[in-house]
Order: C-alpha cells, then sequence, then structure tokens
C-alpha cells in the first residue's frame, strides 16, 4: 500500500475527511517551499499538492498563473521541484506529495527517467492536467513500476461513461473539478456540487476529492459532508502574491487560513 492509499485510510479511521493543499514549488521563492510544506502538515494538512511550474498552464486561472511566472523567474525546472520533494522528505517521511503540472516538462525530462527521480525524491502520485487517461499509456505504466499513483480529473461537464473510465485509471483518489473554467474562477454551487458527488462516489470505490472554489472554513464543510476530501489552492495562492515581500506575514496568513478549513473540516464531521 502506498503513502497516499494509507494516508486516506489513517484519515478515514479518524472520521475526517482529508484536506489537500496546492502550492506552486518555488513560489514566491524556492527557499520558502520546503519551509511553508512543513507549515502546511503542521496545522493539519493531509496531503501537499505541489505545482510544477510551467510557462503555459492553461487550466489555471490569472492567480496560480502568476504563482507559476514567480518560480519561473527563479528558474524552478521540474528537476528542482524534485529536488524540493527530496528536501521535505528529510523531515517528512509520511506525508503524501503529489505533484500538478503539464505534460511538457515530463515528456522532455522522459518518462522512465521522471518516474526514477520521482520516485527517489518521494514523490506518491502525479495530475497531469493536459494528460487525458486515453492518452497516458506509456507515462502511467512507468509510474505504476514506480508504484506512483496517476490521477485524473472529473468535470461537471464529464459524462458517466467517461467518468467510468477516469475512475478506472485512477489511482489514490479521482479529483473532482467543482467548477467549468480554470483554477479560481466562480462560486461553488455547494447544492449542485454535492448531488454531483454523490453520484459519482456511486461509480467508483476511490476516494473522491473535490477542488476548485473552495477557498475557506465556509465553503469547504458543506461539501466535506459528501466528498472524502477537499483541496485548497487559488486561496492559498493568493496570499503568495499579497505577502511576496515578507516571508513571514506569508506564512502566518497561510497557517491562519489552513486552520480555519481544518478546523471547519473537524467541526462538519464531529
Amino acid at each position: 500500500m502506498g503513502r497516499l492509499t494509507s494516508t486516506i485510510d489513517v484519515v478515514r479511521a479518524r472520521g475526517q475527511k482529508a484536506l489537500v493543499a496546492y502550492i506552486v514549488a518555488g513560489d514566491p521563492h524556492p527557499d520558502q517551499t520546503v519551509d511553508l510544506m512543513h507549515a502546511l502538515v503542521a496545522e493539519g494538512v493531509d496531503i501537499i499538492e505541489l505545482g510544477v511550474p510551467f510557462t503555459d498552464p492553461e487550466a489555471e486561472g490569472p492567480v496560480i498563473q502568476l504563482a507559476h511566472e514567480r518560480a519561473l523567474v527563479h528558474q524552478v525546472t521540474l528537476a528542482k521541484v524534485l529536488e524540493l520533494v527530496a528536501a521535505f522528505r528529510l523531515e517528512d517521511a509520511n506525508t503524501p506529495v503529489v505533484l500538478m503540472g503539464y505534460l511538457n516538462p515530463i515528456e522532455a525530462m522522459g518518462y522512465e527517467a521522471f518516474a526514477q527521480q520521482a520516485k527517489l525524491s518521494g514523490v506518491d502520485g502525479l495530475i497531469t492536467v493536459n494528460l487525458p487517461p486515453e492518452e497516458a499509456g506509456p507515462l502511467a505504466v512507468a509510474l505504476q513500476d514506480k508504484a506512483i499513483d496517476p490521477i485524473y480529473l472529473l468535470a461537471p461537464t464529464t459524462t458517466d461513461a467517461r467518468a467510468g473510465l477516469v475512475c478506472r485509471a485512477s489511482r489514490g483518489f479521482v479529483y473532482y473539478v467543482s467548477l467549468k473554467g480554470t483554477t479560481g474562477s466562480g462560486s461553488l454551487d455547494v447544492t449542485a456540487v454535492c448531488e454531483r458527488v454523490a453520484h459519482l462516489k456511486a461509480q467508483t470505490p476511490l476516494p473522491l476529492f473535490v477542488g476548485f472554489g473552495i477557498k475557506d472554513g465556509a465553503t469547504a464543510a458543506p461539501i466535506a459532508e459528501v466528498a472524502d476530501g477537499v483541496v485548497v489552492g487559488s486561496a492559498i495562492v493568493t496570499l503568495m502574491g499579497e505577502f511576496e515581500a515578507s516571508p513571514q506575514a506569508l506564512k502566518s496568513a497561510v497557517i491562519e487560513l489552513v486552520r480555519d478549513i481544518r478546523t471547519a473540516l473537524n467541526a462538519s464531521n464531529a
């Protein structure tokens, strides 16, 4: 059993819902990334989703696009991201790390070379935004050989037939994108999301996590009533831009936000 599955099982055994936090590696500066990862875990984050900077992050809204740009200023490549994961692992051998990014840097590195280095660095899962499961065969094989979980996305517009395919191809968990459009866009229709999540959960034994639109405890709690976990991204990344010049103020703001969401999740499951 991999670190991702075992962590989710532990969270379930506690009667809780998983909290996944997304940050872009190297944003606002690579020297802050590992410290922020540890701070997230200390405040109750169960899984870290680490964005891989890319020059054309087409699925992202303005907030996360700017985070990619801030990281790229410091030349944070895929290889550097893996170095940051390895540095995190020196003090944390338990918290799962899932990389989220685009296929292009992985192709440039090579599937086998990427999978090998990701395994050595301590990566547990991979979300490749622009790689549908129908076309993921060679990369999926490379990941499977290294026990790294491929995780695919479901959208509000995904048909039942394709949802079945996505769920069968995924490992660890399935990621439901609750909004149409890019990250950080729109506001949640909680009722519609809950109805859709309940419908999708009937199609897979895997945990189903909901991301996009989760920005605080108030938006996380009702979603957690039906989902197995929530992903918070743009709300955290917004703070990276606001407090870019002050690492300590940034860390404090991130801690306050994550603490609010963790508290709300725990209260909703009490």
